[in-house]
């Protein structure tokens, strides 16, 4: 019976290969983590090009520096820790403003006239929205946590954050988060 191998055997697998001389071996990280590098660097950034960009980059800063991956952790680990990394450092540099919410928790803000039903494309537009107006770290953490489906041990792993910052992050992203979406379905109405 053949024996299935797990993404970290693949990964190991190609580490090596890259690790020997065979840059095409690359491409197999490329097709495995574009999609993810994509969704952290867009929840940070809040703009597609620019976050394009910077996954190209950590792609390259990966491929640079695949000689130090010391194989602590999984590749996607310290690939995704790149890509965070990157992205806080460019959003540095653009200087980019953020919506900054002044939340009043204590107030009931829902509104009861607002129609919940609304289509999935019409959900999945304003999650979005709402997404890239919360501050980044807020973002990132409700991406990975709610869409990756990521438990906090990885978005530690993952961001560098201390599990009680995730969970201070989390617990206020969904407050903004919720905040977010109730104006912007106010606008919808």
């Amino acid at each position: 019976m053949l024996a299935t191998r797990t993404s970290q055997d693949m990964d190991d697998i190609y580490v090596g290969k890259v690790l020997k001389g065979d840059p095409t071996a690359f491409g197999y990280f490329l097709t495995q983590y574009k999609n993810m590098a994509y969704t952290i660097a867009i929840s940070i950034l809040k703009d597609e090009f620019v976050a394009e960009e910077v996954v190209q980059d950590a792609f390259m800063k990966a491929f640079r520096n695949l000689d130090n991956f010391q194989r602590q952790s999984k590749f996607s680990t310290w690939f995704y820790r790149i890509v965070t990394n990157e992205s806080l450092m460019r959003l540095k540099i653009l200087k980019k403003d953020i919506l900054d919410f002044n939340p009043v928790y204590e107030e009931d803000i829902w509104d009861e006239g607002i129609d919940i039903d609304i289509m999935a494309e019409d959900r999945h537009y304003l999650v979005n929205e709402a997404l890239n107006q919360l501050p980044p770290k807020e973002s990132l953490v409700l991406r990975l946590f709610y869409l990756e489906e990521e438990r906090i041990k990885a978005i530690c792993e993952i961001t560098g954050w201390s599990e009680a910052n995730v969970k201070v992050l989390l617990h206020r992203a969904r407050k903004n988060m919720f905040i977010a979406l109730h104006q912007l379905m106010k606008l919808k109405t």
